[in-house]
């Protein structure tokens, strides 16, 4: 493994400059003639410009399975490539001016929020630490499954399963059979529970900065998930009640029950200014802002990342060193979503501008495929595709590219398409959890368990459990909800 590391890296170095060459040569052509300084018109852009945002997302799915080395010491170089692979030919053609401008526009508005606010959840989540043990009967695991999934929607899948999993373990860490309880915990906490506002799942936070209401989630999406919540939570305690019922005479229990204490407290008081700072941005409009490089930053989003960054600093000088330390927390996670998202956002503004152009674009026919005859959204196809891809590439950037694909336009689908949106909304969020790769809180807790013991199944083998689980729950929404 050391060698074929070394060598991927050393091919990397050298052949980096020929690829970014030759990636030039090909998208030039492409390339339109005019780029209008407020944005790309994406009638020009051939189907070629998406292939830097396609690379980097199979990057990010197949990459950790097969080169696991490799992309743990280069991700980073990895998601350069792929956005050089966008602005060289940009500049080439374009000059720097246009592509500095666009670039900056993308990270004022899109990236440096949507970072900002993972960060705070991920700094305040971690300074949260859930010690004690109880003993893991099915009603206990049914409990602690629905706390984190509501915890879910405030404090992000990525904190509630961070918070919970390791309390959950513990209480069944002398049961005889405990993968289902993580793989169950995978589907409600990691994923479903992230549905009901923009805090919860990076995608629906995107849809926010795009002008979605706050609540608008709440709503919509409410109803979908009660019902996938309600289904799988009764599945999952007939199946635990049965091989508890089997297990009999459990293992020596190697920790024993004891009272359940919560330390850095001070992080849920934290946790309810985050909210109120996100509220803050999409209620209070005074109709100012701020120029930085000819890019207008309103002045409620300057002042909600602002505050944000002042709660995750707040949290880290209240929080005592000892409680993250005994939470396992680094800040390697954030970093490396920090990088492979500067990516992602630099290799989606081309594809944005396609989807754009409707069915005068590239990606016409994707954009008929979610389409009836007579133009009106395909509410099931919506759900679906939107659903598949983020079974197995990055939920966000799959939700703004159909986001997109259904007209970009906040108040539109929030009105007479809401429909569309909730399809959109509950795909992205929901399916995530179909694979170990759709969204980034279920690798994580898979590599928690097996630390803890647990022998979670493969790759293939989690597919076949959420076949055989989630996929008729997505098939009683489609028909309750976009059917009916």
């Amino acid at each position: 493994m050391t060698i074929a590391r070394f060598a991927c890296g050393r091919l990397l170095r050298r052949a980096l400059p020929a690829l970014l060459a030759a990636a030039t040569v090909a998208i030039l052509p492409a390339l339109p003639a005019h780029a209008a300084e407020a944005g790309i018109d994406g009638r020009d852009l051939s189907i070629l410009w998406t292939l830097p945002f396609a690379g980097i997302l199979l990057s990010i799915a197949l990459m950790p399975l097969f080169l696991a080395g490799f992309w743990h010491h280069h991700y980073g170089k990895v998601a350069a490539f792929w956005s050089l692979c966008v602005i060289l030919p940009f500049i080439a053609i374009e000059g720097a001016g246009i592509t500095v401008h666009t670039l900056l526009e993308t990270a004022l508005h899109e990236y440096i929020p949507f970072i900002i606010l993972l960060f705070a959840l991920f700094t305040v989540a971690g300074g949260v630490r859930v010690t004690g043990n109880l003993h893991g009967s099915p009603s206990l695991n049914t409990a602690l499954l629905l706390v984190g999934t509501v915890l879910a929607s405030w404090m992000g899948t990525t904190g509630a399963s961070m918070l919970m999993i390791r309390p959950l373990l513990r209480a069944n860490d002398n049961r005889r059979h405990n993968v289902h309880v993580v793989i169950f915990f995978i589907f409600l906490v990691s994923n479903v529970g992230g549905a009901l506002t923009p805090l919860g799942d990076p995608p629906l936070f995107l849809g926010f900065l795009k002008g979605v209401d706050f609540f608008w989630t709440t709503q919509a999406v409410f109803f979908p998930t009660l019902l996938v919540v309600v289904l799988l939570i009764a599945v999952f305690y007939g199946v635990d009640l049965y091989l508890y019922r089997k297990e009999g005479i459990t293992r020596a229990d190697p920790t024993p029950d004891s009272p359940i204490r919560i330390e850095g407290g001070i992080n849920l008081i934290l946790l309810g200014t985050v909210v109120l700072a996100v509220l803050l941005s999409g209620t209070w409009h005074p109709g100012t802002g701020v120029e930085i490089g000819g890019v207008h930053v309103e002045t409620q989003n300057l002042a909600r990342d602002l505050l944000l960054l002042a709660i995750a600093g707040a949290s880290l000088v209240l929080t005592r060193k000892a409680t993250r330390a005994g939470n396992g927390f680094t800040w390697g996670p954030i970093v490396e979503v920090a990088k492979l998202f500067a990516g992602i956002f630099v290799t989606i503004i081309p594809a944005i501008a396609i989807l754009r152009a409707g069915t005068d674009g590239a990606l016409a026919p994707l954009v008929s495929l979610a389409s009836h005859p007579d133009g009106a959204p395909n509410n099931i196809m919506y759900f679906w595709l939107t659903g598949i891809l983020s079974s197995f590439l990055d939920n966000a950037p799959t939700y703004l590219v159909f986001f997109n694909m259904a007209g970009g336009d906040a108040q539109h689908l929030m009105g007479p398409l809401s429909a569309t949106l909730m399809a959109i909304s509950a795909g992205a969020v929901f399916m995530g959890a179909n694979s170990y790769i759709g969204n980034a809180p279920n690798f994580m807790v898979k590599a928690i368990a097996e630390e803890q013991g647990v022998k979670m199944p493969s790759f293939f083998g989690y597919m076949a459990w959420s076949g055989a689980i989630l996929i008729p729950s997505f098939v009683i929404v489609t028909l309750l909800f976009f059917v009916l």
